[in-house]
């Protein structure tokens, strides 16, 4: 498995909220425009040949980065999920 972070801006509320909808079937948020899809690139491919039919290229904004599979991952600020639920794709919170 694979891990890529997609961000957006959408600078429309209706295409925000196709984006929103779109991205969700592929991957988790993180943030408000920020997402982790994990899968494989075939995955990845087809979420954002999804986003992209439905973005304006001129005024909207469309980023995906891979992650690399054994590099660092770390958590600042507030927890992505409730207390006592781990998911293995992101690291455990220390005490």
């Amino acid at each position: 498995m694979l891990h890529w972070v997609i961000g957006y801006d959408i600078t429309d509320a209706r295409r925000l909220q196709r984006v929103y909808r779109a991205v969700l079937r592929y991957a988790i948020p993180l943030e408000l425009s920020v997402f982790l899809l994990t899968g494989h690139e075939r995955d990845m491919q087809r979420c954002l040949e999804e986003i992209s039919s439905l973005i304006d290229p001129k005024s909207d904004d469309l980023r995906c980065y891979p992650l690399p599979n054994r590099g660092l991952q770390e958590r600042i600020g507030k927890a992505t999920l409730p207390a006592g639920i781990h998911w293995s794709g992101l690291p455990i919170e220390k005490n």
